[in-house]
């Protein structure tokens, strides 16, 4: 593959050379073999994999149904992986390794641990399309519980639509795929703006259902009194 952008130095340009030749050499088994890594140690960005798989898949090395099939499939098969390991090692040794991997801490767990919290099962869908989120809400899923065959199935819908809108994108765009790459991080902190409002209107719903309960149950007290 030649017609790949130019990343400059670092992780990222060190991912795309590797994921050029991955997808090279094992076509879309690489991209799930490289989006399956990237559920379980989120630095690897799903940004850069997707649209090169899109790219890739438009440069006929393999179809772009097959890109997007074998995308979900890592993104399952990497969320079961963090779902088995939270429910076998439990909370505390989790939030140990997060010390030591690079681009993950334990205010990450916490959060993918908060948004499971607030929205249940919801949370397994709509936090597949949220930055580093989407990897480690498999984590929570995994600790409180959450039935092995309802979390495989929200999952692979979010992970399907996630992948794809990248993998299309990619493959409309061609050798242009990296262009999207500020776009995305753009739309990365809409989401997450979007998000932060959502949850301060139902904290602030909350918080008023409580002032009235509040001053209804005192009224009630003086009328009785």
């Amino acid at each position: 593959m030649h017609e790949v952008c130019s990343t400059g130095t670092g992780l990222i340009a060190s991912v795309t050379d590797w994921l050029v030749w991955l997808m090279e050499q094992v076509g879309g088994l690489g991209v799930g073999l490289a989006i399956a890594l990237e559920s379980i140690f989120p630095p690897i960005p799903s940004e850069v994999i997707l649209p090169l798989a899109g790219f890739s898949a438009s440069r006929g090395l393999f179809p772009l149904v097959s890109a997007i099939v074998w995308a979900t499939a890592g993104s399952v098969a990497g969320a079961w992986a963090l779902y088995g390991i939270a429910r076998w090692v439990g909370l505390h040794r989790i939030q140990r390794a997060a010390d030591v991997i690079p681009g993950v801490s334990r205010h990450d767990i916490a959060r993918a641990d908060g948004w499971f919290t607030r929205y249940g099962t919801w949370s397994v869908l709509v936090g597949r399309v949220i930055p580093v989120v989407r990897s480690l809400i498999s984590i929570p899923a995994g600790l409180n519980g959450m039935g092995f065959a309802r979390f495989t199935g929200w999952t692979a819908l979010g992970s399907a639509v996630w992948n794809t809108v990248l993998i299309s994108v990619g493959y409309g765009l061609g050798s242009r795929w990296c262009a999207i790459q500020g776009a995305l991080g753009v739309f990365e902190d809409v989401v997450i703006a979007a998000v932060v409002v959502v949850i301060a209107v139902w904290i602030g719903r909350k918080v008023r259902s409580v002032v009235i309960g509040r001053r209804n149950g005192a009224a009630n007290d003086g009328d009785d009194a």
